[in-house]
């Protein structure tokens, strides 16, 4: 499944939100080199982790829709679909 073909819209929802990540840490890179307190440095790697979260959560959820979409639209057990879908929030955890 390729989001940027089913799902445009969340395609580039993803992508301005990983462009924001992207700006966190050049923005954490810079608070380091300037030597900005440790504290405050902790505070912005939390909000870029926490955005990191959001946006795989996001994927997560377009997979399971795909997943079970597909399973129902072919007369197969939606179990499967979902268990799958567990997996990848395992491996996003």
């Amino acid at each position: 499944m390729r989001i940027k073909e089913t799902n445009p819209a969340l395609f580039e929802d993803l992508m301005k939100r990983l462009k924001r990540i992207e700006g966190q840490a050049r923005g954490i890179q810079r608070m380091l080199d300037e030597g900005e307190d440790c504290e405050q440095v902790i505070i912005q790697l939390g909000a870029m982790k926490a955005a990191i979260n959001r946006v795989g959560m996001k994927a997560v959820a377009c997979s399971l829709g795909h997943k079970v979409v597909d399973a129902i639209k072919n007369g197969e057990d939606t179990d499967d679909a979902v268990d799958q879908v567990i997996e990848q929030f395992i491996k996003l955890g």
